[in-house]
């Protein structure tokens, strides 16, 4: 990955790491509650509302090529249950850890071109800038990996109605009367021969009557 834009220190997800120095095994605690930033989880899906409070543990470690950020981060997050669509909130707590690198200086301390055959090895690396690093794209990845692909409001919802939508979790009892279609057409000539019987019974002459009567005259 190339280097950082220029961050801005007083975005609550970035760290400043001066104070740890560069003294491989020196230790640094911190604690920061953020809001959560936009499309924090799983979009569409399951997430943490973009400005809930996030609360992060970190420990940083000086080491020889950068800094190692271990932590934690709580919150809560919010979906809709795959199987019914009911409302789903769950607390979430995403543990994570990453490297983030010094960048290679020359003597007065500008930081040094890339060299072309190390390009495929840096893209997946993250660099201080500074003594600053950010925490989002870390945060990020942390999150969806800690979720659910596919929450639900209970592990055994039984989900809706394929025929009319209905919760099945309010009415366990809930059902249609199943048809085999193989039969309908039977039903339908039945329905025709009792009406035909009930013409009949009344005193009704039969619907072809009349054309019977013309071809006799």
């Amino acid at each position: 990955m190339a280097l950082n834009a220029r961050l801005d220190h007083r975005n609550p997800l970035v760290f400043d790491t001066h104070e740890l120095g560069r003294r491989p095994g020196a230790l640094q605690r911190v604690s920061r509650e953020i809001e959560a930033p936009g499309d924090l989880g799983i979009q569409g899906v399951i997430g943490v509302p973009q400005g809930a409070p996030v609360k992060l543990e970190l420990r940083l470690e000086s080491v020889m090529d950068g800094v190692l950020v271990t932590g934690t981060a709580r919150a809560r997050a919010e979906g809709e249950c795959v199987r019914c669509l009911e409302p789903v909130g769950l607390e979430l707590e995403a543990d994570f850890q990453e490297m983030f690198s010094y960048p290679d200086a020359d003597d007065r301390g500008r930081v040094k071109a890339e060299p072309a055959d190390d390009a495929e090895e840096d893209e997946d690396m993250l660099f201080l800038e500074d003594g600053l690093f950010d925490l989002e794209p870390v945060l990020r990845d942390a999150v969806v990996l800690a979720l659910p692909m596919q929450p639900v409001c209970q592990d055994d919802c039984p989900g809706l109605c394929a025929q009319c939508g209905a919760r099945l979790a309010d009415d366990p009892d809930h059902h249609h009367d199943a048809v085999d279609i193989r039969w309908a057409a039977l039903q339908g000539l039945a329905g025709s021969l009792e009406d035909g019987e009930k013409d009949e019974m009344s005193g009704e002459a039969p619907r072809s009557a009349p054309a019977n009567e013309k071809q006799e005259k």
